[in-house]
């Protein structure tokens, strides 16, 4: 459904996307997981044939983004993270709006309002202007605008933006729901969110991906080890025997609790090691109250794929932009 191949986006000076591929499958959802300023957004906009890419390629089904922007917008249901309500309006007043600037026509119009209106949970507030509603239904608002005319894919900016707990999980539920029958993107910089929602995951940071996949196969690749953690009852260990692991390890910590018992935990690279750990722990002396192997979570790989550091540069040399067809 869509097929991006080394997108760039240049603003000036600075590279806001910076060579990014991926592809996204019919009744996918994906996930653009990202800190603010990542370039989700932009690429967003690209997708959506509201701005055009620097260099590289996409195909939202079928359509090149650069060549035909009308027929593009007919594919895709958009919700940006501002979305254009006109508060004075209600509800019905605005999605017959939308779907006359849409072309749909006269006569599938109210249908199509109906079923859009049922399928965000809108019935009962049919009549009510848009400005008094919660955030939450001006959210479902906006996904009825978005699905009005049926596309295959929609791309929505940061939806759950602004809202209370139970309106996100309002919107989660909705956006599974329509993930069952159409291709959907959601950018978002909340962790819970591609958990809870997106079967693939793209990490973007400073224009590039960072890593993509399915969560659980994104933190095989990047494990490498794991994070051991114990409770221990005895007095507090000397790190310098830790070595007596025959492995190595890194970022030792030891916290001291109640009852001369410390919680220690370190990082073993290469997996496995719990036999090791649990007979270096009875030479020592020590009673084992608690004893845990932790994977990398979403929220450990994150950190560690958007820590500050390295030499990612956004800057764009004269030269870069004349390749690109940016320089006049």
């Amino acid at each position: 459904m869509i097929e991006v191949q080394n997108l760039s986006k240049y603003y000036g000076h600075v590279r806001a996307v910076d060579g990014v591929s991926f592809t996204v499958g019919q009744d996918q959802v994906l996930g653009f997981l990202g800190p603010n300023g990542a370039g989700k957004t932009t690429i967003m906009k690209i997708l959506t044939g509201y701005h055009f890419p620097s260099g590289g390629s996409a195909l939202v089904d079928g359509v090149p983004v650069t060549e035909d922007p009308v027929e593009l917008k007919r594919r895709i249901g958009y919700l940006p993270e501002m979305a254009p309500l006109y508060g004075e309006l209600t509800v019905e007043e605005y999605l017959n709006f939308a779907a006359a600037a849409r072309l749909i026509p006269r006569t599938k119009r109210r249908a199509a309002v109906d079923l859009s209106m049922e399928a965000c949970g809108l019935a009962d507030c049919r009549s009510r202007r848009i400005e008094t509603l919660s955030k939450g239904f001006r959210q479902r608002t906006g996904l009825a605008q978005a699905i009005l005319h049926d596309p295959p894919i929609l791309i929505l900016d940061e939806p759950t933006t602004g809202l209370d707990p139970n309106q996100i999980i309002e919107i989660r539920s909705l956006i599974r729901e329509l993930g069952k029958r159409k291709t959907v993107i959601f950018s978002t910089h909340i962790l819970q969110e591609v958990e809870a929602v997106a079967g693939q995951v793209l990490i973007i940071n400073r224009g590039k991906i960072a890593a993509q996949g399915r969560p659980e196969d994104i933190a095989g690749a990047m494990r490498g080890g794991d994070t051991w953690e114990l409770c221990l009852k005895g007095g507090e260990p000397a790190l310098d025997k830790l070595p007596a692991l025959g492995r190595d390890y890194a970022n030792p910590r030891i916290e001291n609790l109640e009852d001369n018992t410390v919680r220690l935990s370190f990082f073993m690279p290469g997996g496995g090691g719990g036999e090791a750990i649990f007979d270096w722990a009875v030479r020592e002396g020590f009673k084992i109250l608690m004893m845990n192997r932790r994977s990398l979570s979403l929220e450990d790989i994150f950190v560690q794929l958007t820590a500050p550091g390295g030499d990612v540069s956004t800057a764009v040399t004269p030269a870069e932009r004349q390749a690109a067809g940016e320089e006049r």
